[in-house]
């Protein structure tokens, strides 16, 4: 199932994207899913005739990963951290399908990192990596736009990684997807970027998701991002960034200068 947030210039609300008659098609849903039990409203509307937006607005923090992927780790100039290595980005970071990417006064170096994004369904504490996959509400795509030269010079990443609309979120949430192994693809003005794929992952998504409740509670709506392949690039004002994941889709976001 496929869970959208979409507008039609009025207040946004949820639907279920589904093919109908060789469309997509979204079928309206009465509240939010992370709480309510999903009842359709009766509206039904094309998917090119809505605006969709990030799927979810974490309750209160992403949590990323970073050098999960062993060639992106090299690439990088370092190697695969022996404790896994989280950072945050607040909820303002977060941005929808299309939205632009405003690249900060202080950056001259902006890059992209596609990567597979997992929402959380319930309030995660303490948990094993076999009860993850029952509190997950299910995956999207995310690109963890980064400053990089604000990332080189400082050895907190918060300018590098946390300011806003450097989350880019979308189109949907799949809950029916298995993760272990779907390819992850980038492109800059539809020039080839990353190609990888969620098998070469140091640490699964189960593994992760454990690990990090054990330090921080995971709210309803929070998300975890698990990391990106290698092929990060610089992207200039002016272009537009994809990230395809296989089973999910495609999340397309132009890049501005603030």
């Amino acid at each position: 199932m496929r869970i959208a947030r979409f507008t039609t210039g009025e207040d946004p609300q949820y639907g279920i994207v589904q093919p109908k008659d060789g469309r997509d098609m979204v079928y309206a849903i009465t509240g939010d899913p992370l709480y309510t039990e999903i009842r359709p409203t009766g509206t039904v509307l094309p998917l090119e005739d809505v605006r969709l937006l990030a799927p979810v607005i974490p309750r209160s923090k992403v949590v990323c990963v970073g050098r999960n992927y062993r060639a992106h780790a090299e690439e990088m100039g370092g190697e695969v951290p022996e404790q896994a290595l989280f950072f945050l980005k607040p909820n303002t970071a977060v941005v929808g399908p299309g939205e632009p990417v405003a690249i900060p006064s202080y950056c001259q170096e902006l890059s992209l990192e596609g990567e597979l994004a997992v929402v959380m369904k319930t309030l995660v504490k303490d948990v094993e990596p076999e009860q993850v996959r029952s509190l997950i509400l299910g995956y999207t795509i995310a690109n963890d736009v980064t400053a990089r030269d604000a990332q080189r010079g400082e050895s907190q990443w918060f300018r590098a990684k946390a300011f806003d609309t450097s989350c880019p979120l979308g189109p949907w949430i799949e809950t029916d997807l298995d993760v272990a192994s779907l390819a992850i693809r980038s492109s800059v003005d539809g020039e080839p970027a990353q190609d990888g794929t969620t098998a070469d992952m140091v640490r699964s998504v189960a593994d992760l998701v454990s690990e990090i409740s054990h330090a921080t509670t995971l709210l309803p709506g929070d998300v975890v991002l698990t990391g990106t392949p290698a092929g990060v690039r610089t992207v200039a004002e002016g272009s537009t960034m994809s990230i395809e994941i296989e089973g999910i889709g495609t999340l397309t976001n132009p890049v501005v200068r603030r």
